[in-house]
């Protein structure tokens, strides 16, 4: 049975570190306890752990996101504001801002958890969510989120708005091939490895017209088919471009 995590002076200092991690002030008034238990995955501790938090921080993350959005972009349609959020709040992004904060060097896990590979992004995102949660309980509003988030919001909605595909690409392809040649792509894929949480565990091919247009590799068919995507999406339009 694991040792509770209590929060000794030693652990609250973690905690500071990693406030200032984010980006907040080192003196920034936090709860603590609450900070504390958001960092405590359910495989270490399963009775007190950031379940409840990551689904308050859920909430307060599509919150922040909404809020940002409609103040930066004021004319844009709600259709647009919805999409953009979406991106923002997935769980790939939260991940690599997880990642980009070093959050995991503060989590608790359980030794079997840390083995596993294959769970990690979804780890990380949860945790994010659950520090999320955590900030809003202290002030009951988004006012220790936006100061920090709110950077990455503006990085990540220019880089969304720029791409023509929204990085769905599959979408994006299906869209052009239909508008085109009323036809639609085919997807080829093939296991590459057995082991579970293999980045480059299966490969996707996309042909159109009789021809491969484009390849990919990735965690799980649906990442290896986007990879291809991508790759036959920019090389159709490239040929569409030189005629």
């Amino acid at each position: 049975m694991s040792t509770p995590v209590l929060l000794t002076p030693e652990r609250q200092l973690q905690l500071q570190q990693l406030i200032v991690h984010l980006g907040l002030p080192a003196e920034t008034e936090v709860d603590w306890e609450i900070l504390n238990l958001a960092l405590i995955h359910p495989s270490f501790q399963p009775n007190e752990a950031y379940e409840r938090l990551e689904f308050l921080g859920d909430a307060a993350l599509r919150l922040a996101a909404s809020e940002f959005l409609l103040k930066t972009l004021p004319t844009a349609m709600v259709g647009e504001v919805a999409e953009l959020r979406s991106r923002l709040v997935s769980d790939r992004i939260l991940a690599e801002l997880a990642n980009d904060h070093n959050v995991e060097q503060f989590l608790w896990l359980s030794e079997a958890a840390i083995r596993d590979r294959a769970g990690r992004g979804s780890r990380l995102a949860d945790t994010f969510e659950a520090i999320l949660g955590a900030l809003y309980s202290t002030t009951q509003n988004t006012e220790l989120i936006h100061p920090w988030l709110d950077p990455h919001f503006q990085r990540l909605t220019a880089i969304i708005r720029s791409d023509p595909a929204r990085q769905n690409y599959k979408a994006a392809l299906q869209e052009w091939t239909q508008a085109h040649y009323r036809e639609l792509p085919e997807y080829r894929v093939q296991e590459l490895s057995q082991q579970h949480g293999d980045p480059e565990r299966f490969g996707s091919a996309v042909w159109f017209q009789s021809r491969q247009w484009g390849a990919g590799k990735g965690s799980s068919i649906k990442l290896a088919e986007q990879a291809a995507a991508r790759q036959a999406y920019e090389a159709l339009q490239s040929a569409a471009d030189s005629l």
